[in-house]
């Protein structure tokens, strides 16, 4: 896909050359209008789509009902007074992360996934707007996987007074987090998180942020949607990292939100 959208920049700077020589700037503008438009459809059209066990977790796998609410696929659980705001990763159908929510929601906390247009959570940075104006929840967690997961911090330090914790499932924040409760899960396969900026956020993290780090882990497997270009080969099962972020998120939101977080 890199290579695709390179090739029609280098396409189009040759044109913008010869238009420029020739003074036909009519035409270039031309070119850049009709090309630019369908390179970016058909960087967009292109993502990961959700499995088959996502797909059998939409229909109440876990005796979680699931229905649509404020533009996001709400996961019913039994639980009254946290939610959680999911972000998908970028180019990712947010179905796939339906095994994850279901296990949330069935363990206590609430689920909201977000549809993001194009798939891509920068287009829709601000959709945990509507979900926590027209839903009763007393607190909010604001959660992404991967470039979602940036997105969702942006979100959330932007919103302090509305949100009372993050989680960031193989992300980092690209800038500062306040004081809120904040938690970072990865994998140790995980070859497509950006390891060195990951380090660097470090300095974005409040002071009693918490890390885990998932032994046999990868990246794709927070969600379903098959492997992903780039990262490294799991050693445990997509079932397995998914129950273990769950509990890890349920319990953090007990200890750690539940006792002393903020209202919406």
């Amino acid at each position: 896909m890199t290579v695709v959208v390179l090739l029609i920049l280098a396409v189009l700077l040759i044109l913008s050359v010869q238009a420029a020589r020739r003074k036909r700037l009519r035409l270039l503008v031309l070119y850049i209008l009709l090309i630019l438009p369908c390179a970016m459809l058909f960087y967009f059209s292109v993502y990961y789509r959700a499995g088959e066990e996502a797909r059998r977790a939409l229909p109440d796998r876990e005796a979680v009902p699931i229905s649509f609410a404020a533009s996001a696929r709400f996961f019913d659980g039994p639980g009254e007074d946290t939610a959680l705001i999911f972000y998908p990763g970028a180019k990712v159908e947010a179905a796939a992360y339906a095994p994850l929510l279901s296990k949330i929601a069935a363990g206590g906390v609430d689920c909201f996934l977000v549809e993001m247009p194009l798939h891509f959570a920068f287009l829709g940075v601000n959709a945990a707007d509507q979900i926590i104006e027209t839903q009763r929840f007393d607190r909010w967690i604001l959660a992404g996987h991967s470039l979602g997961g940036v997105a969702a911090s942006s979100y959330a330090a932007a919103h302090t007074d509305a949100v009372a914790g993050i989680v960031l499932l193989a992300s980092y924040p690209a800038g500062e987090q306040g004081s809120m409760p904040f938690l970072s899960i990865y994998g140790d396969r995980d070859t497509v998180l950006n390891r060195e900026s990951y380090e660097k956020s470090r300095a974005f993290w409040p002071k009693d942020a918490e890390e885990l780090v998932i032994p046999g882990g990868n990246h794709a497997q927070f969600g379903d949607y098959g492997p992903q270009r780039g990262d490294g080969e799991a050693v445990i099962t997509p079932d397995e990292q998914q129950t273990q972020t769950a509990q890890t998120i349920l319990h953090w939101i007990q200890t750690r939100i539940s006792e002393g977080g903020k209202a919406a």
